[in-house]
C-alpha cells in the first residue's frame, strides 16, 4: 500500500482554491479512479497521466490506484491538474520522495509524451498559492515569466515530466530539445480561446499601442476632444452622439493612450483575467497599458456579462477591467444587453450565478457609447437633410434606457466636421502626448487627496464621501442642485456632476471645484450650454 500527496490549484472565475492531490495504491486489479468533482477534461487525464510516465521511462503501477481531489466539494475542470496527478502517482508507488512533494504546487498541462504543456489562469493559481502560505510551485516553462511576477514564490519552469522527476529525485536533468527559432512552439497551441483572436477584438493584441494612434489625428471637435479629456483623467463613462463620419469611433480608440500605465496591482488584476480568458501574449506575460474592448453589437449577454456552460468565464466588460469598453453603434444592441450593464456599471464588478457555482469578476471599466442621432445618421437641428419620420427617431434613441444613460457621466454631440476644418494645413488639435501629460498630472493630484482610501479617481468615490469629505467651495453647487429641482437631473445625476467637477478642478490645477468648474460639468452632463468655454483653464 502506497499513499502521496502534492498540490494544485482549480480556478473558480479568477479566484484559485488550493487542491490536495492525493493518490492511494492498493493491491488488487489495476485500475484508475478519479474522484472529487471533476469535469470532462479532467477526467480524461488518466489517459494523458499513464502514457506521459510510460513515456518518460517511468513505471506505471500495477495495482488499484485511487487519486482524490479535496476539497471534493470544489468543481474542477481543466487539464492542469496532470502534472500533480501524475507527480502524486510516483508519490505513491515510491519513484519519488513523497515528502518532497507536499509542500509544492504544480500546475500543468501532460501531452503524451512527457512534454509539459501551458494552461490559461497560470497567476491567479499561483497568487492563490501564495495566498494560502505554499512557497514553491512547478509550472510549464513558457508560463515561468508569468509565474514569476507573484513575490515569494521560488518558481520552477520545466519542459517535460522527465525533468521533474530528476529534480524531485535529485537525478542529473535530461536536456529537452528546445523549439526551433522561428518555428511555432507546439506547447502552445491551444492555449488562447477559440474566438478570442485579433479580429474580436477583445485580445491583448488589440490595445491601441501609444503613440500609433494620435489625438492630433482627429479633425476639430473640440467638445468632444475636452469630453475625452475629462474622461480619462477621472475615469468617467462618455455618450458620444453624431453623424457618421465625425469622428466617434477615432476618439474612443485613442482613449486607451490617454490613460496612466497600469500600476503594478492593477496590472496583476488585469493580467490575471487576461490569463483566466486565454488572452495574453506569448512573450507578454504583464499588461500594463489600460485594455481595451470593442465587441461587435450582435454580442450576447454571456459574451458581453460573463457566461457560458457551467462555470462562467469573463466577459467583454471584465476584459476591459481598468481600461476602456467600446460600444459602437450602441443602439443597435439588445436591450437587455445593455441594461445588464447597469450592475457593473455602479458596483465595479459582476455577479454571474450558475448551477456550477457563483463567481465574481472585476468590471471597474470607463465605458464609451457611440450612437448616430437616427436611422439614417444625418438628424440635426441645424438642418433637414434627415428623411427618418419623428416616430423612427424617437424609437431610435429610446433603445437606450433612461436608467442606463443616468450612469453616464458625459454626453457630447459630435458636430459634423466642415470643409474648411478637413482642409486646414498646419496644426488640427494637441497630440495624445500633450493631453496624456495633463490626464496624469490631474490622477496625481486626485491620487493624493484620495490617498488612505479604497478609490483610485474621481470616479470611483461615492457621492456620499463627496458631500461630506469633499465639498465644492461655497455656492459653487446652486446651480445643479436649483437643476435637480427642476428635474433636470436626478440625485445620482448631481453626484455625478459633482465627480466630474472634482475632475474638472484637477485639471484646471483648483484646490476645489469652483462654480466654473461645476458649470463645465453640468454642460458637459446636459448637453446644455452654460456659457462656459469647454476648453479647460481657458478663459471665459
Amino acid at each position: 500500500m502506497g499513499f502521496a500527496r502534492t498540490c494544485s490549484v482549480a480556478l473558480v472565475g479568477v479566484e484559485g482554491v488550493v487542491v490536495e492531490v492525493q493518490a492511494d495504491l492498493e493491491p488488487g486489479i489495476a485500475a484508475f479512479t478519479l474522484v472529487g468533482l471533476p469535469d470532462k477534461s479532467l477526467t480524461e487525464s488518466r489517459d494523458r497521466v499513464r502514457a506521459a510516465m510510460v513515456n518518460s521511462g517511468a513505471a506505471w503501477p500495477q495495482k488499484k490506484l485511487t487519486v482524490g481531489l479535496s476539497p471534493a466539494s470544489v468543481p474542477k475542470s481543466g487539464s492542469g491538474f496532470d502534472l500533480a496527478v501524475a507527480c502524486a502517482v510516483l508519490g505513491a508507488s515510491e519513484r519519488l520522495d513523497p515528502r518532497v512533494l507536499c509542500d509544492i504546487v504544480m500546475i500543468g498541462e501532460l501531452g503524451l509524451d512527457g512534454r509539459v504543456r501551458p494552461v490559461r489562469g497560470i497567476l491567479p493559481a499561483v497568487l492563490a498559492a501564495a495566498a494560502a502560505g505554499y512557497e514553491q510551485v512547478v509550472v510549464p516553462e513558457c508560463a515561468a515569466a508569468e509565474a514569476s511576477l507573484v513575490p515569494g514564490v521560488s518558481v520552477l519552469g520545466i519542459r517535460s515530466l522527465r525533468q521533474l522527476i530528476a529534480v524531485l529525485a535529485d537525478e542529473p536533468v535530461p536536456e529537452e530539445d528546445p523549439a526551433e527559432q522561428g518555428r511555432p512552439d507546439p506547447l502552445l497551441a491551444g492555449l488562447r480561446m477559440p474566438g478570442t483572436g485579433e479580429a474580436t477584438g477583445l485580445c491583448a493584441g488589440a490595445v491601441p499601442e501609444r503613440d500609433r494612434d494620435d489625438l492630433g489625428d482627429v479633425v476639430g471637435q473640440m467638445s468632444a476632444r475636452t469630453a475625452m479629456e475629462v474622461a480619462a483623467a477621472g475615469g468617467h463613462h462618455v455618450f458620444l452622439q453624431g453623424p457618421p463620419g465625425a469622428g466617434k469611433t477615432m476618439l474612443a480608440e485613442r482613449m486607451p493612450s490617454l490613460m496612466p500605465r497600469l500600476s503594478r496591482q492593477e496590472s496583476l488584476e488585469v493580467t490575471a483575467i487576461h490569463s483566466v480568458a486565454g488572452l495574453l501574449p506569448p512573450g507578454k506575460p504583464m499588461v500594463d497599458v489600460a485594455p481595451y474592448c470593442a465587441p461587435h453589437h450582435s454580442a450576447t449577454m454571456q459574451s458581453l456579462v460573463g457566461g457560458g456552460k457551467g462555470l462562467a468565464r469573463p466577459g467583454a466588460v471584465s476584459l476591459s477591467h481598468r481600461g476602456v469598453l467600446f460600444l459602437d453603434e450602441a443602439p443597435e444592441f439588445s436591450g437587455f444587453v445593455l441594461d445588464a450593464l447597469r450592475q457593473p456599471l455602479e458596483a465595479g464588478h459582476v455577479v454571474i450565478a450558475r448551477s456550477a457555482g457563483v463567481v465574481r469578476f472585476p468590471a471597474k471599466f470607463l465605458l464609451v457609447l457611440a450612437a448616430n442621432p437616427c436611422p439614417c445618421g444625418r438628424f440635426s437641428t441645424t438642418n433637414d437633410f434627415c428623411e427618418c419620420p419623428p416616430s423612427a427617431i424617437r424609437r431610435y434613441q429610446a433603445r437606450l434606457s433612461g436608467p442606463l444613460l443616468d450612469r453616464i457621466d458625459l454626453r457630447v454631440e459630435v458636430e459634423p466636421v466642415t470643409r474648411a476644418e478637413l482642409t486646414a494645413r498646419g496644426a488640427r488639435g494637441e497630440s495624445t502626448r500633450t493631453v496624456a501629460d495633463r490626464v496624469s498630472a490631474a490622477r496625481e493630484r486626485a491620487a493624493a487627496r484620495l490617498a488612505g482610501t479604497p478609490w483610485l479617481t474621481n470616479g470611483e468615490v461615492p457621492g456620499r464621501e463627496l458631500r461630506g469629505r469633499w465639498q465644492a467651495r461655497s455656492g459653487a453647487m446652486d446651480e445643479a442642485e436649483r437643476s435637480l429641482e427642476r428635474g433636470l437631473l436626478t440625485a445620482r445625476g448631481l453626484d455625478r456632476v459633482l465627480r466630474v467637477a472634482w475632475t474638472v478642478a484637477d485639471l484646471a490645477g483648483h484646490d476645489r471645484p469652483d462654480a466654473g468648474d461645476v458649470a463645465l460639468a453640468l454642460q458637459l452632463r446636459t448637453g446644455i450650454p452654460r456659457g462656459v468655454p469647454m476648453a479647460i483653464g481657458s478663459p471665459a
